[in-house]
């Protein structure tokens, strides 16, 4: 029985062409342009499928399908949008659409949406998501687009989630996402960074401890996994975990329960994992590095995080995002020229999202006039200053050289010895530079404010020592 479908889409272009797609399967298809043709359409007779876009010449097209769903309650919708933001994705999984697709997509994978579509003949479930005044990812490149349709799939169940990237991409900004647009989003948010944790204390942050339970452990400690009780553990840097604490890791993910080092009480847990690496887990399986079962259970739903420079179209919207974070944050308004924004595109950005950011951090605080031209990134953002740098590089990795020989720090306490002592002077000259301006000290070294100041609290640095601060 050939299947009846209504194209509701007002670019007459791409009407013609998913029309003449969709009849070449053998649907049945209807064009009209407007939410008015639309309802006249709809009650005139009975549709399988209801293909729309959003942004119609009388209204838009996500906000007017509640009253086509108390209607036409069993009827799949599938959404086509040229506003290509993670909100817009989020609006159409509110509405219960079946799909949603950017535009340009690609027909391939409408038509097979479509059957699919057709064949449930139900519409995906639908609930309440606050997707809050401000999103936490920008792009509207192809690639991101992928991400936030990944990410919309994700939010009415606890399936879990693996994403993948290099660093600096925005892995924590999804799994944040993921939480905060998810059914989770009243529970707890627990990152925990399996990089940055003393191999010997992983299992003890993980999963607490008892009184006793080793040298130090003065009382019970609360876990990660039991604070995340209700809401999402985020496992940064998953890669980087030991493989005795991936075998309880593993253990505690089949279960569903824990057990605190020391304690003998298996405790029940309630927890969406979300897990984050810039490595590749593969070729770490194959040397013994890291369990293959776990990287299955793990490798549930994989996202893979687009680096920088193969979304430079995305380099503009994101730079202005940044220079107005700044703004909020005590920094100077600033605004880019459309000279800077093209030369931003054409840097390597390494060190991808999070290198542009503190970058554009840093044009905001040392740029002379409100517009920032090409002229002052190429003075402030000057290559030469990474040829000073390597070389500076290469003299502190010789004082430090001289330092691990100098001081001789005690077998296990070597890496944080040595990262106190680094610490200390970096944070003292970036006061030095500001004075004791903590919000500008913090743009200087391209860190938030609250590990400026969480870093200034364990060195017992006192800001109000190097000027008036802020």
């Amino acid at each position: 029985m050939t299947k009846a479908i209504l194209l509701v889409e007002d670019d007459a272009s791409i009407a013609t062409v998913v029309r003449a797609a969709l009849q070449s399967e053998g649907y049945e298809v209807t064009c009209c342009a407007s939410i008015a043709a639309r309802d006249r359409e709809l009650d005139s007779g009975g549709f399988d499928a209801m293909l729309t876009d959003v942004m119609l010449e009388d209204g838009d097209g996500i906000d007017s399908l509640p009253q086509v769903r108390e209607r036409h309650p069993d009827m799949p919708v599938i959404i086509l949008s040229a506003q290509n933001t993670l909100d817009t994705a989020v609006r159409a999984t509110e509405t219960g659409a079946f799909e949603y697709f950017p535009k340009p997509f690609d027909l391939d994978e409408l038509i097979r949406a479509v059957s699919q579509a057709v064949g449930s003949g139900a519409k995906a479930e639908s609930g309440e998501v606050d997707a809050g005044d401000g999103m936490p990812l920008v792009g509207r490149s192809q690639a991101m687009q992928g991400v936030y349709r990944m990410i919309t799939r994700v939010l009415r169940n606890d399936l879990t989630v693996l994403i993948l990237g290099e660093s600096g991409t925005g892995k924590e900004l999804v799994a944040e996402a993921i939480h905060q647009l998810g059914r989770r989003k009243t529970g707890p948010f627990v990152p925990v960074n399996a990089a940055a944790i003393p191999g010997e204390l992983i299992e003890s942050e993980l999963f607490g401890h008892e009184k006793g339970a080793f040298t130090g452990a003065v009382s019970q400690a609360i876990g990660k996994f039991e604070q995340a009780n209700g809401g999402t553990l985020f496992l940064d840097e998953i890669g980087d975990m030991p493989i005795e604490a991936q075998t309880r890791l593993l253990r505690a993910l089949q279960s569903g329960t824990i057990r605190r080092v020391g304690g003998r009480q298996e405790i029940a847990i309630d927890v969406r994992i979300v897990a984050a690496t810039n490595r590749d887990l593969k070729p770490m399986i194959a040397a013994g590095t890291f369990r293959e079962d776990l990287f299955y259970r793990l490798n549930v739903v994989p996202i893979q995080m687009p680096p920088l420079r193969t979304r430079s179209e995305d380099i503009g919207p994101l730079s202005r995002h940044f220079l107005n974070l700044a703004a909020n944050e005590g920094l100077p308004r600033r605004q880019l020229s459309d000279d800077a924004v093209e030369l931003l595109k054409t840097q390597p950005w390494r060190g991808n999202v999070r290198e542009l950011r503190n970058a554009i951090y840093r044009l905001a605080l040392l740029a002379r006039d409100d517009v920032i031209d090409a002229a002052v990134i190429e003075e402030v953002l000057d290559p030469q200053v990474e040829t000073d740098m390597v070389v500076a590089t290469d003299g502190m990795s010789s004082a430090v050289t001289n330092w691990l020989a100098d001081a001789a720090p005690p077998q296990g306490a070597v890496y944080h010895r040595a990262l106190h002592a680094f610490e200390r002077p970096l944070f003292e000259w970036a006061l030095q530079q500001t004075g004791g301006n903590q919000l500008r000290a913090a743009a200087l070294l391209g860190i938030n404010r609250n590990t400026l100041r969480k870093k200034l609290d364990d060195l017992s640095i006192e800001p109000d020592t190097f000027g008036r601060t802020r």
